[in-house]
């Protein structure tokens, strides 16, 4: 199954977060913090919402980050994604 964004939704996936800190010290998943940057994995197409036209700026494979508690995550085949309107995204990363 895959999931196709429509208008202007993104579909984003969590990047796995860090398993060390900086000096080497093992954590248990429950002390990880969730990264707050996200993989961009489909796109919609964009077009006109809310009576304003939307040209989508995001491409999937970019990197971006989002407001923290912005989108609808879900879960497809045991994978979580969330889905987020591109004005939710706060910047890309390069």
């Amino acid at each position: 199954m895959t999931l196709k964004p429509l208008a202007d939704k993104v579909v984003v996936k969590r990047l796995e977060a860090e398993e060390k800190t900086k000096s080497g010290i093992i954590l248990a998943p429950s002390a990880q913090e969730k990264p707050e940057i996200f993989e961009v994995v489909a796109v919609g197409p964009g077009g006109v919402v809310d009576g304003n036209e939307i040209k989508m700026e995001v491409k999937a494979g970019d990197r971006v980050i989002t407001g923290k508690y912005s989108g609808t995550t879900v879960k497809v085949e045991e994978q979580e994604y969330t889905i987020v309107r591109q004005g939710d995204i706060l910047a890309i990363v390069q």
